[in-house]
C-alpha cells in the first residue's frame, strides 16, 4: 500500500484536551502516520451546533504540535479562509512553516455555518471571491519584498510594504469542498483536493476529473475517512479501495469524536500504515 496515511488529532470536542493532544502527536510519528490535523470553529451558534462546541485554534495546535515531533506533517481540514483576515493569517502560517521546518499542510475551505461569519463580521455571500483575492493576498505577501496589492472585497491597502518571514519553503493548499465553483478554483490555484466523507466509488468521478485538469502527480488527491476504530480489516481494505480510485492521501477521523475512543481509533489505524 503506497497510499500516505494521516490522522486527526483529538484537538475538537468534548474529549479534546491539550495532553491528549500532545500524547496523539507523537505517538503517531511513533506509529509511522504522515501527517496529524486539525480542524477550525472559531464561534458556534448552539442551536445550529447540537456538538461539543470546544475546538483548540488550529494554528496555535499545530505550532504546540510542531515543538515535540521532528517528521510528521501538520495539517489543516480545513481552514475557513474567508473567515480571516488574510494578512494576520499569511503571518501565523508562514512563521508555522518555518518554525516546523517546511512541514505545513494548509486545507482550505469556503466554509457553512452563515452565523459564525456574522459573529466575526465576515460578509458569508461573498465568501468565495474572498476566499480567491485572500489567497492571492497571502501568496502576494508570501513571494513578494516589497508588495502591492489592489484588494477589492477585503478592507486592505497594501502599498510598497513587506511582511517577514515569508516561508522558507511554500505551504502546499489542498482545497475541500464539490461545488463546481471549488472545482474550478482548485484546479486553477490548487496544489491538491481534500475530500471530506466520500465513499471510494464516490471519489471515483470526482478524482477522474480533477486528473483530467490537474495530471501532475504533485497536485495531491487527499480524502478524509472516519473510522470508529473497531475492525481494523475494514479500514484496511476502505483504504485499499481509496487507492484503487487515484487517492494518495487518506486522513482518519473518529466516526463520533464525542463517543469513539480515540487511542482505539490511533493504535487501530497504526496497524494499517505498519501493514
Amino acid at each position: 500500500m503506497t497510499v500516505q496515511i494521516g490522522i486527526h488529532l483529538p484537538q475538537a470536542g468534548s474529549k479534546a484536551s491539550p495532553a491528549l493532544i500532545r500524547r496523539h502527536a507523537m505517538r503517531a510519528e511513533a506509529l509511522g502516520f504522515s501527517d496529524v490535523w486539525v480542524s477550525e470553529h472559531i464561534i458556534v451558534p448552539r442551536k445550529q451546533f447540537p456538538r461539543s462546541p470546544l475546538f483548540y485554534d488550529p494554528v496555535l495546535t499545530l505550532t504546540w504540535v510542531a515543538a515535540v515531533t521532528e517528521r510528521v506533517r501538520l495539517g489543516t481540514s480545513v481552514l475557513v479562509l474567508p473567515m480571516r483576515h488574510p494578512l494576520p493569517l499569511a503571518k501565523e502560517l508562514s512563521s508555522l512553516q518555518n518554525l516546523s521546518d517546511g512541514r505545513l499542510i494548509l486545507g482550505v475551505g469556503v466554509g457553512w455555518l452563515e452565523p459564525e461569519f456574522a459573529a466575526l463580521g465576515a460578509p458569508f455571500h461573498e465568501r468565495g471571491r474572498r476566499m480567491d483575492e485572500g489567497i492571492a493576498m497571502m501568496r502576494a505577501v508570501w513571494t513578494q519584498d516589497p508588495v502591492d496589492f489592489e484588494a477589492k472585497y477585503i478592507p486592505a491597502e497594501i502599498r510598497e510594504m513587506t511582511m517577514l518571514p515569508q516561508p522558507a519553503k511554500p505551504i502546499p493548499m489542498w482545497h475541500g469542498s464539490r461545488s463546481e465553483a471549488a472545482h474550478r478554483r482548485t484546479v486553477k490555484i490548487g496544489d491538491g483536493w481534500h475530500g471530506s466523507q466520500v465513499t471510494p466509488e464516490e471519489a471515483a468521478p470526482v478524482i477522474a476529473r480533477l486528473r483530467r485538469d490537474r495530471p501532475e502527480p504533485e497536485f495531491t488527491i487527499s480524502v478524509r475517512t472516519h473510522w470508529a476504530g473497531k475492525d481494523v480489516g475494514e479500514l484496511r481494505e476502505r483504504i485499499a479501495a481509496y487507492e484503487a480510485a487515484g487517492v494518495q492521501h487518506v486522513m482518519i477521523h473518529p466516526h463520533n469524536r464525542e463517543v469513539d475512543d480515540w487511542d482505539e481509533v490511533l493504535e487501530g489505524a497504526g496497524k494499517v500504515v505498519a501493514a
